[in-house]
């Protein structure tokens, strides 16, 4: 109980003077946003597609809401805008990859997976990962500085 959390004063003043090393902090992010959606991708070429979406779509808002209650309980509305900070701009990205990806889950076989989808998806994912390997990092110190 004594150790210090995510949300923790020590914890986001080490955050604020860190120098991120960006090839290791990709190799994070890879596996961190890459693989569940190439999971889900593979998934969503099985019998199980509708359950995979279903399940991701409850993953990703319990994770999201332990995220938040987390955040509020330690650091009130200030923890609450942290994570809104660390979601921007790289979500803007990834959620309409997923969306893409869940929507064809859900819908196929009436729906059918084709090129542009496969452009549209890899674009974005691609621009998320960018966006967040180099323009969150500077986003989050500079939020973390002013509290």
């Amino acid at each position: 109980m004594a150790e210090p959390g995510i949300f923790s004063e020590f914890f986001l003043n080490q955050f604020v003077n860190v120098q991120i090393d960006v090839s290791e902090y990709l190799w994070y992010l890879l596996r961190l946003r890459v693989v569940p959606f190439i999971a889900l991708a593979a998934l969503s070429f099985t019998r199980i597609r509708r359950a995979a979406a279903v399940l991701f779509l409850v993953w990703a808002g319990v994770s999201g809401g332990i995220l938040i209650s987390a955040a509020a309980a330690d650091l009130g509305i200030k923890g609450c805008l942290l994570c809104v900070t660390a979601l921007f701009p790289q979500f803007m990205f990834y959620i309409p990859a997923f969306i893409v990806m869940l929507w064809y889950c859900y819908t196929a076989p009436q729906n059918h997976w084709n090129r542009q989808k496969t452009i549209f998806v890899t674009l974005t994912m691609s621009l998320g990962l960018i966006t967040e390997l180099y323009i969150n990092p500077v986003i989050v110190k500079v939020f973390l500085s002013t509290l």
